[in-house]
């Protein structure tokens, strides 16, 4: 095996991040000022992978007209999943376009170079058909556990694979589910083989019927274990915490790393404003007079902060307007949100509900989703979330949800 093709499974919405997912899917969603979908195909490009297959369905239009053929030189295919029927089926779409050993990660969540270039690499020393990346981490409750037999640890550093169990609850020694894996085309006969749940096809059941099929001498299925940044927004309050992981972590602003900056060369910042490291600044935005940005503040692409403004923790999407004399602590705003002169969010903790479920004290001082606008002079109780098209009269209290296109009176 030569080389391997990478296939991005990016056709999903992002339920549990409504509203923010309305109009646009969960990998075009900010990681700091840049699509998540954007910093996955970075690293990919990155570990040196120069054939890349997007996995697109919801709001297909949206990753497709962004990326368009090429990212950095590396072509880009595109394969429509028409009906979103699980992780598993969304890469036997892919069947017919893709040829010999494959890479899979996910277009939703952002791994490092190096997970991506060990599971790799090992995967070129195995006789597995399946090799998957492994993190240590202290809670993998959340997410994908994986259990390995340590005892068998070969040459190319991979130990078998005994068990995969979606968000653990026991005290068994898991390692979390990075995301990443190097399969050979016996994948999609995996796939066709295991019972699909729900209706739906998950690619880890898929590995988990190989792990089945197993023989002692021979397992289908291994890890290597690697480190390195990941991080996954599962929640729109997530997209806070993806932002400072990104920036602490050197990925913003990193000259090494073609196309990111801290503080865009075209942002207009006045003389009297006060920018508080860390911060990203993106193309085309204006900082007033007297305002206060930062730390921890991402302001996308045309975004304005008026005079004596302050932002601090928050990430503001494009084309977003922050009106004079307001306060904007731990926020997510959507594209094109205006925020009133006077406004006020004073940042979480805060229960959050999203759907059916309240998260209490979740550090969250509001939502705002694409287009909301408020008149001015509104408070914000934290964890507010405001639906997409919403207005707020002047002089309002917002608390819980706000529905999508409502008016709020004061």
């Amino acid at each position: 095996m030569e080389a391997l093709s990478a296939v991005v499974l990016a056709a999903g919405e992002g339920c549990r991040l409504r509203p923010l997912t309305r109009s646009r899917p969960k990998p075009m969603l900010p990681a700091a000022t840049t699509p998540i979908l954007e910093c996955v195909l970075d690293e990919l490009v990155e570990a040196g992978i120069t054939d890349i297959t997007v996995v697109v369905g919801y709001q297909r239009e949206r990753v497709q007209s962004h990326f368009g053929p090429t990212y950095r030189n590396v072509p880009l295919s595109y394969v429509r999943q028409r009906t979103r029927l699980g992780t598993g089926h969304a890469l036997r779409t892919v069947r017919e376009a893709v040829d010999g050993s494959l890479l899979v990660v996910n277009g939703d969540q952002i791994v490092d170079r190096r997970i991506v270039g060990d599971v790799a690499s090992a995967h070129r020393r195995t006789e597995s058909i399946a090799t998957l990346g492994l993190l240590h981490r202290r809670d993998v409750s959340d997410y994908g556990g994986i259990l390995v037999d340590e005892t068998e640890l070969d040459d190319a550093g991979t130990v078998p694979v005994v068990e995969l169990v979606e968000r653990p609850r026991d005290d068994r020694e898991y390692r979390l589910n990075a995301g990443v894996y190097a399969l050979e085309p016996e994948i999609f006969d995996a796939i066709a083989e295991s019972e699909p749940r729900t209706g739906e096809h998950s690619l880890v059941d898929a590995i988990s019927y190989l792990v089945a099929e197993s023989e002692e001498s021979l397992p289908l299925v291994r890890g290597v274990e690697s480190d390195g940044l990941w991080v996954d927004a599962t929640y729109p309050w997530d997209l806070l915490e993806v932002a400072t992981e990104l920036i602490d972590s050197g990925r913003i602003g990193d000259a090494d790393t073609p196309g990111t900056r801290a503080i865009s060369p075209s942002a207009s910042i006045h003389g009297s404003a006060v920018v508080r490291e860390p911060v990203v600044v993106d193309d085309n935005c204006e900082i007033g007079p007297g305002a206060v940005v930062g730390p921890y503040a991402c302001l996308g692409e045309n975004v304005t902060v008026e005079s004596g403004t302050v932002v601090e923790r928050s990430v503001l999407d494009t084309d977003t307007r922050v009106r004079s004399n307001a306060t904007v602590l731990e926020c997510v705003a959507g594209q094109g949100v205006e925020i009133g002169a006077g406004s006020t969010i004073p940042g979480g903790p805060g229960d959050v509900r999203v759907g059916d479920r309240v998260f209490e004290d979740e550090n969250l001082g509001a939502l705002l989703a694409d287009r909301a606008r408020d008149d001015g002079d509104v408070t914000y109780a934290p964890g507010s979330v405001v639906g997409p098209n919403a207005t707020v009269c002047a002089g309002a209290t917002v608390r819980g949800t706000v529905a999508e296109a409502t008016e709020v009176r004061s």
